[in-house]
């Protein structure tokens, strides 16, 4: 973990430290994620769509980060937010599963063996952290997960509406229910740097999608 964020840690409280970094690294901080080309540009829809595809590559398999998460986190304050997240997250990949069936075959795209590849290894990643037997890290990285999700979903529900597919509500848990569930926690030093770590590292993986699908999106500027 970066000592500046080690050191909002110890000094905001572990609450504050997600919501300081979810503002600073989560996926609403990203150029692309409100770029024109994603949103509004002569190709929108075919770039919503390849994100489509690639979210549900990274986060459409079950189980998944918040079912892992679960099986690693035995304290009696995270339950109840786990339960939302476990139910609200097998609805989000039906919602995802959807999209993709809707957007057909993804954008021909050079290199796209290797992206294919890059995001696989960006899942493992993602994975061994929600597995993780250090005490706090899986739960961070699922908390971390929930958060930018309501982020990630502007993305996908834009998608639903140029593939014509329903965006139902998300029913995780909001942001302000998982920082005062993290806050809740308590607990030693070393448990919150776990979950501080967890969750950093989940949003490292997800502003690494963001900028694969933006080099995709250059890689197609003429096709």
């Amino acid at each position: 973990m970066r000592q500046g964020a080690m050191e909002a840690v110890e000094a905001r409280g572990i609450g504050d430290a997600l919501r300081a970094m979810a503002e600073r690294d989560g996926s609403n901080a990203h150029r692309y994620v409100h770029g024109e080309e994603l949103n509004s540009g002569p190709f929108a829809a075919r770039n919503l769509a390849d994100a489509a595809h690639y979210l549900c590559l990274l986060h459409g398999r079950h189980p998944g980060v918040v079912d892992f998460a679960a099986e690693k986190t035995a304290e009696p304050e995270a339950r109840k937010w786990l339960e939302q997240a476990i139910d609200g997250f097998s609805r989000e990949r039906i919602f995802i599963g959807n999209l993709t069936v809707a957007a057909g075959p993804q954008p021909s795209t050079v290199g796209h063996t290797e992206s294919e590849q890059a995001v696989l290894a960006q899942r493992h990643a993602i994975e061994t952290l929600a597995q993780s037997e250090r005490k706090g890290c899986a739960l961070g990285a699922a908390a971390a997960l929930v958060i930018d999700w309501r982020e990630i979903r502007s993305v996908l529900n834009a998608a639903a509406d140029k593939l014509s597919v329903e965006a139902p509500g998300c029913q995780l848990p909001d942001s302000e229910e998982t920082y005062a569930m993290i806050d809740a926690l308590g607990g030693s030093p070393a448990l919150r740097r776990a979950i501080a770590f967890g969750a950093e590292q989940v949003l490292v993986q997800h502003r690494g999608l963001w900028d694969l699908l933006e080099a995709r999106e250059a890689a197609r500027e003429d096709w």
